[in-house]
Protein backbone atom coordinates (compact mmCIF):
# COMPACT_ATOMS: atom_id res chain seq x y z
CA UNK A 1 0.00 0.00 0.00
CA UNK A 2 1.11 3.68 -0.46
CA UNK A 3 2.42 5.22 2.63
CA UNK A 4 0.84 7.36 3.92
CA UNK A 5 3.96 8.79 5.72
CA UNK A 6 6.85 8.22 3.32
CA UNK A 7 5.47 9.22 -0.14
CA UNK A 8 8.57 11.14 -1.70
CA UNK A 9 6.31 13.35 -3.91
CA UNK A 10 5.43 14.97 -0.54
CA UNK A 11 1.69 15.05 -1.49
CA UNK A 12 0.96 18.76 -1.80
CA UNK A 13 -2.46 18.50 -1.85
CA UNK A 14 -5.83 20.80 -2.25
CA UNK A 15 -4.77 24.27 0.48
CA UNK A 16 -1.66 26.50 0.93
CA UNK A 17 -0.33 25.82 4.39
CA UNK A 18 -1.17 28.94 5.09
CA UNK A 19 -4.95 29.17 5.61
CA UNK A 20 -6.43 32.32 5.36
CA UNK A 21 -10.02 31.68 6.41
CA UNK A 22 -13.10 34.53 7.01
CA UNK A 23 -12.30 37.28 4.47
CA UNK A 24 -15.75 37.57 2.66
CA UNK A 25 -14.78 35.47 -0.03
CA UNK A 26 -13.83 32.47 2.34
CA UNK A 27 -10.34 32.41 0.41
CA UNK A 28 -8.81 29.22 2.24
CA UNK A 29 -6.39 28.02 0.22
CA UNK A 30 -3.66 25.56 1.79
CA UNK A 31 -0.45 22.87 0.42
CA UNK A 32 1.00 20.01 1.91
CA UNK A 33 -1.11 19.88 4.09
CA UNK A 34 -2.59 20.42 8.00
CA UNK A 35 -5.40 18.82 5.69
CA UNK A 36 -4.33 15.62 4.42
CA UNK A 37 -2.93 12.41 5.71
CA UNK A 38 0.36 12.70 3.69
CA UNK A 39 3.68 13.59 5.77
CA UNK A 40 7.20 13.88 6.01
CA UNK A 41 9.80 11.74 6.34
CA UNK A 42 12.41 12.26 8.70
CA UNK A 43 14.50 15.11 8.10
CA UNK A 44 12.88 15.49 4.91
CA UNK A 45 11.46 19.57 4.07
CA UNK A 46 8.88 20.65 1.45
CA UNK A 47 8.87 24.56 0.56
CA UNK A 48 7.79 25.95 -1.89
CA UNK A 49 5.18 28.75 -3.28
CA UNK A 50 1.55 28.51 -4.24
CA UNK A 51 -0.95 31.58 -6.38
CA UNK A 52 -4.44 31.60 -5.78
CA UNK A 53 -6.92 33.78 -7.80
CA UNK A 54 -10.91 34.06 -5.97
CA UNK A 55 -13.49 36.01 -7.57
CA UNK A 56 -17.15 36.86 -6.35
CA UNK A 57 -20.04 38.95 -8.08
CA UNK A 58 -22.99 38.01 -6.40
CA UNK A 59 -22.76 37.50 -2.17
CA UNK A 60 -25.49 36.72 0.71
CA UNK A 61 -26.40 39.45 2.46
CA UNK A 62 -27.24 36.93 5.68
CA UNK A 63 -29.35 34.62 3.52
CA UNK A 64 -30.37 36.80 0.91
CA UNK A 65 -28.28 36.14 -2.30
CA UNK A 66 -27.78 39.64 -4.05
CA UNK A 67 -25.35 41.76 -5.99
CA UNK A 68 -23.84 45.07 -5.25
CA UNK A 69 -22.88 47.34 -7.91
CA UNK A 70 -21.02 49.13 -5.72
CA UNK A 71 -18.59 46.66 -5.79
CA UNK A 72 -18.91 44.50 -9.13
CA UNK A 73 -17.03 41.77 -9.14
CA UNK A 74 -14.62 41.56 -6.33
CA UNK A 75 -11.41 39.43 -6.91
CA UNK A 76 -8.71 38.15 -4.18
CA UNK A 77 -5.17 37.09 -5.22
CA UNK A 78 -3.08 35.66 -3.26
CA UNK A 79 1.01 34.52 -3.62
CA UNK A 80 2.12 32.48 -0.30
CA UNK A 81 5.18 30.42 0.69
CA UNK A 82 5.09 27.44 2.83
CA UNK A 83 7.13 25.06 3.93
CA UNK A 84 6.81 21.48 6.40
CA UNK A 85 9.54 19.62 7.90
CA UNK A 86 9.41 16.02 9.25
CA UNK A 87 10.92 16.45 12.80
CA UNK A 88 10.09 12.55 13.27
CA UNK A 89 8.50 9.71 11.19
CA UNK A 90 5.10 10.50 13.02
CA UNK A 91 5.61 14.48 14.15
CA UNK A 92 6.09 16.92 11.64
CA UNK A 93 5.56 21.19 11.13
CA UNK A 94 4.26 23.51 8.95
CA UNK A 95 4.71 27.02 7.93
CA UNK A 96 3.18 29.59 5.84
CA UNK A 97 3.03 33.54 4.86
CA UNK A 98 0.24 34.70 2.14
CA UNK A 99 0.65 38.19 0.67
CA UNK A 100 -2.89 38.76 -0.26
CA UNK A 101 -4.41 41.57 -2.69
CA UNK A 102 -8.03 42.45 -3.18
CA UNK A 103 -9.74 44.43 -6.08
CA UNK A 104 -12.63 45.42 -7.79
CA UNK A 105 -14.46 46.62 -10.81
CA UNK A 106 -16.62 49.13 -9.55
CA UNK A 107 -17.11 51.61 -7.03
CA UNK A 108 -14.86 54.06 -5.26
CA UNK A 109 -13.17 51.88 -2.69
CA UNK A 110 -9.68 51.15 -3.19
CA UNK A 111 -8.71 47.43 -2.95
CA UNK A 112 -5.65 46.42 0.13
CA UNK A 113 -2.38 44.54 -0.46
CA UNK A 114 0.21 43.50 2.01
CA UNK A 115 1.42 40.53 4.00
CA UNK A 116 -1.41 38.58 5.91
CA UNK A 117 -1.22 36.28 8.40
CA UNK A 118 1.77 33.93 9.70
CA UNK A 119 0.75 30.44 10.42
CA UNK A 120 2.03 26.76 12.23
CA UNK A 121 1.01 23.88 12.73
CA UNK A 122 2.18 20.16 14.51
CA UNK A 123 0.39 17.41 13.09
CA UNK A 124 1.21 13.96 14.70
CA UNK A 125 -0.02 10.35 13.71
CA UNK A 126 -1.57 9.02 16.11
CA UNK A 127 -2.68 5.37 14.29
CA UNK A 128 -1.71 3.67 11.64
CA UNK A 129 -3.57 0.36 11.71
CA UNK A 130 -3.09 -2.21 8.50
CA UNK A 131 -5.59 -4.64 7.14
CA UNK A 132 -5.76 -7.19 4.43
CA UNK A 133 -8.09 -5.04 2.95
CA UNK A 134 -6.88 -1.62 3.52
CA UNK A 135 -5.11 1.09 5.94
CA UNK A 136 -6.53 3.25 8.35
CA UNK A 137 -4.53 6.12 9.63
CA UNK A 138 -5.70 8.84 12.77
CA UNK A 139 -4.04 12.21 12.97
CA UNK A 140 -4.07 14.48 15.82
CA UNK A 141 -2.94 18.60 14.68
CA UNK A 142 -2.61 22.22 16.10
CA UNK A 143 -2.56 25.25 14.64
CA UNK A 144 -1.79 28.92 15.41
CA UNK A 145 -1.60 31.95 13.55
CA UNK A 146 -1.52 35.95 13.64
CA UNK A 147 -0.96 38.87 11.51
CA UNK A 148 2.45 39.71 11.14
CA UNK A 149 1.26 43.01 10.23
CA UNK A 150 -1.32 46.14 11.18
CA UNK A 151 -3.09 45.73 7.96
CA UNK A 152 -6.93 47.44 8.32
CA UNK A 153 -9.50 45.16 9.42
CA UNK A 154 -12.43 47.67 9.13
CA UNK A 155 -12.61 47.86 5.29
CA UNK A 156 -14.60 44.40 4.30
CA UNK A 157 -14.62 43.48 1.74
CA UNK A 158 -11.23 45.20 0.95
CA UNK A 159 -9.77 43.64 4.09
CA UNK A 160 -6.65 41.13 2.98
CA UNK A 161 -7.75 39.48 6.73
CA UNK A 162 -9.90 39.95 10.24
CA UNK A 163 -6.71 40.57 12.30
CA UNK A 164 -7.64 37.70 14.80
CA UNK A 165 -5.57 35.68 16.46
CA UNK A 166 -6.36 31.55 15.87
CA UNK A 167 -5.77 28.36 18.13
CA UNK A 168 -6.92 25.34 15.75
CA UNK A 169 -7.43 21.65 16.66
CA UNK A 170 -8.16 19.31 14.58
CA UNK A 171 -8.86 15.61 14.24
CA UNK A 172 -8.50 13.62 11.36
CA UNK A 173 -9.02 9.95 9.90
CA UNK A 174 -7.55 8.52 6.24
CA UNK A 175 -8.80 4.86 4.63
CA UNK A 176 -6.96 3.67 1.82
CA UNK A 177 -7.99 0.83 -0.08
CA UNK A 178 -5.78 -0.34 -2.54
CA UNK A 179 -5.16 2.95 -4.77
CA UNK A 180 -8.20 4.50 -3.81
CA UNK A 181 -8.34 6.85 -0.62
CA UNK A 182 -10.94 8.82 1.87
CA UNK A 183 -9.93 11.14 4.02
CA UNK A 184 -12.83 12.57 6.85
CA UNK A 185 -11.30 16.00 9.57
CA UNK A 186 -13.22 17.90 12.06
CA UNK A 187 -12.00 21.50 13.08
CA UNK A 188 -12.52 24.11 15.99
CA UNK A 189 -10.95 27.01 15.79
CA UNK A 190 -10.51 29.53 18.80
CA UNK A 191 -9.92 33.11 17.90
CA UNK A 192 -9.44 36.17 19.73
CA UNK A 193 -10.86 39.32 19.72
CA UNK A 194 -10.29 42.62 17.55
CA UNK A 195 -9.09 46.41 17.85
CA UNK A 196 -10.79 48.66 15.41
CA UNK A 197 -9.97 52.34 15.09
CA UNK A 198 -13.01 53.84 16.29
CA UNK A 199 -14.73 54.06 19.14
CA UNK A 200 -18.08 52.83 18.54
CA UNK A 201 -20.03 49.71 16.06
CA UNK A 202 -23.03 48.57 15.24
CA UNK A 203 -23.80 45.14 15.26
CA UNK A 204 -27.45 44.14 15.90
CA UNK A 205 -26.67 46.83 18.45
CA UNK A 206 -24.87 49.57 19.72
CA UNK A 207 -21.53 49.10 21.04
CA UNK A 208 -19.36 51.87 22.49
CA UNK A 209 -16.00 50.48 22.31
CA UNK A 210 -13.38 49.74 20.23
CA UNK A 211 -12.81 46.19 20.83
CA UNK A 212 -15.28 43.23 18.88
CA UNK A 213 -15.71 40.36 20.11
CA UNK A 214 -15.03 37.37 17.29
CA UNK A 215 -16.77 34.05 17.76
CA UNK A 216 -15.28 31.10 17.26
CA UNK A 217 -15.35 28.52 14.58
CA UNK A 218 -15.96 25.06 13.43
CA UNK A 219 -15.10 22.92 9.58
CA UNK A 220 -15.64 19.89 8.65
CA UNK A 221 -14.19 18.59 5.05
CA UNK A 222 -14.06 15.06 3.47
CA UNK A 223 -12.07 14.45 0.52
CA UNK A 224 -11.76 11.25 -1.75
CA UNK A 225 -9.94 10.11 -4.65
CA UNK A 226 -7.15 8.28 -5.96
CA UNK A 227 -3.24 7.83 -5.05
CA UNK A 228 -0.87 6.43 -7.31
CA UNK A 229 3.26 6.74 -7.73
CA UNK A 230 3.40 10.16 -8.77
CA UNK A 231 -0.11 11.08 -9.32
CA UNK A 232 -3.03 12.60 -6.75
CA UNK A 233 -6.36 13.42 -7.58
CA UNK A 234 -9.61 13.95 -5.47
CA UNK A 235 -12.47 16.21 -4.71
CA UNK A 236 -13.19 17.93 -1.23
CA UNK A 237 -15.98 18.81 -0.13
CA UNK A 238 -16.25 21.19 3.04
CA UNK A 239 -18.07 23.45 5.64
CA UNK A 240 -17.38 26.65 7.47
CA UNK A 241 -19.30 27.75 10.36
CA UNK A 242 -19.03 30.75 12.68
CA UNK A 243 -20.56 30.12 15.92
CA UNK A 244 -22.05 33.62 16.21
CA UNK A 245 -22.00 36.34 14.85
CA UNK A 246 -24.77 38.32 13.11
CA UNK A 247 -25.72 39.14 9.69
CA UNK A 248 -24.86 41.90 7.28
CA UNK A 249 -27.46 44.50 7.90
CA UNK A 250 -29.65 45.70 4.84
CA UNK A 251 -27.23 47.57 2.13
CA UNK A 252 -24.34 47.65 4.66
CA UNK A 253 -20.80 46.84 4.60
CA UNK A 254 -19.82 44.00 5.91
CA UNK A 255 -18.34 43.07 9.67
CA UNK A 256 -15.08 41.74 11.10
CA UNK A 257 -17.59 39.73 13.45
CA UNK A 258 -20.61 38.33 11.42
CA UNK A 259 -21.55 34.90 10.72
CA UNK A 260 -19.72 34.12 7.95
CA UNK A 261 -20.95 30.35 7.13
CA UNK A 262 -19.66 28.64 3.33
CA UNK A 263 -20.60 25.24 1.86
CA UNK A 264 -17.62 24.76 -1.05
CA UNK A 265 -17.17 21.55 -3.21
CA UNK A 266 -13.48 21.06 -5.45
CA UNK A 267 -10.98 18.88 -7.17
CA UNK A 268 -7.27 18.79 -6.75
CA UNK A 269 -4.53 17.43 -8.91
CA UNK A 270 -0.67 17.00 -7.51
CA UNK A 271 1.88 15.81 -10.21
CA UNK A 272 5.70 14.55 -9.41
CA UNK A 273 8.15 15.33 -12.02
CA UNK A 274 10.10 12.05 -12.97
CA UNK A 275 12.67 13.77 -14.62
CA UNK A 276 13.48 16.54 -11.79
CA UNK A 277 13.42 14.48 -8.95
CA UNK A 278 11.66 16.28 -5.27
CA UNK A 279 9.36 18.50 -7.62
CA UNK A 280 5.93 18.82 -7.36
CA UNK A 281 3.18 20.77 -9.49
CA UNK A 282 -0.01 20.98 -8.36
CA UNK A 283 -3.63 22.82 -9.44
CA UNK A 284 -7.16 22.92 -8.57
CA UNK A 285 -10.24 25.50 -7.95
CA UNK A 286 -13.48 25.25 -5.67
CA UNK A 287 -16.70 26.87 -5.55
CA UNK A 288 -18.85 28.32 -3.23
CA UNK A 289 -22.42 26.39 -3.14
CA UNK A 290 -24.32 28.01 -0.69
CA UNK A 291 -23.34 31.11 1.91
CA UNK A 292 -24.61 33.42 4.76
CA UNK A 293 -22.33 36.44 4.67
CA UNK A 294 -20.10 35.21 1.84
CA UNK A 295 -19.10 35.78 -1.52
CA UNK A 296 -20.07 33.12 -4.01
CA UNK A 297 -16.79 33.04 -4.75
CA UNK A 298 -14.56 30.79 -7.55
CA UNK A 299 -11.49 29.72 -7.09
CA UNK A 300 -8.44 28.53 -9.27
CA UNK A 301 -4.72 28.12 -7.82
CA UNK A 302 -1.61 26.54 -8.56
CA UNK A 303 1.59 25.89 -7.24
CA UNK A 304 5.06 24.28 -7.29
CA UNK A 305 7.27 22.75 -4.27
CA UNK A 306 10.33 20.76 -4.30
CA UNK A 307 11.67 18.07 -1.53
CA UNK A 308 15.27 18.06 0.11
CA UNK A 309 16.16 15.28 1.89
CA UNK A 310 18.42 15.83 4.85
CA UNK A 311 19.13 12.52 6.34
CA UNK A 312 21.38 11.45 3.98
CA UNK A 313 19.64 8.31 2.89
CA UNK A 314 18.85 7.07 -0.50
CA UNK A 315 15.71 8.34 -1.60
CA UNK A 316 12.81 5.97 -1.72
CA UNK A 317 11.22 4.53 -5.20
CA UNK A 318 7.37 4.83 -4.89
CA UNK A 319 6.98 2.45 -7.08
CA UNK A 320 8.37 0.19 -4.66
CA UNK A 321 5.44 1.09 -2.39
CA UNK A 322 2.89 -2.42 -2.27
CA UNK A 323 0.28 0.20 -3.44
CA UNK A 324 1.93 0.34 -6.76
CA UNK A 325 2.68 -3.32 -7.35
Amino acid sequence: MQRLITLKMSGILLRLCGVFYGIFTLAIVSAQSEQDALMMKKMEFCTGFMYQQSSWDQYWEGTLKRENLNIGTLQTQMAAYMGMYGITNKLNVLVSLPWVQTSSSAGQWKGQQGLQDVQAWLKYWLVDKKGSKGRLGLFGLSGFSMPVRNYAIDMLPYSIGLGTKQLSFRGMADYQYGRWFATASATYVFRSNVELDRTAYYTNRMHYSTEVKMPNVTQWMIRAGYRYKNWIAEVIADNWNTLGGHDITRNNMPFVSNQMDATRLGANVKWEDGLVKGLSLLGGGNYTLVGRNMGQATTFYGGVVYLFDFSGKPKSNPSSNQNNK
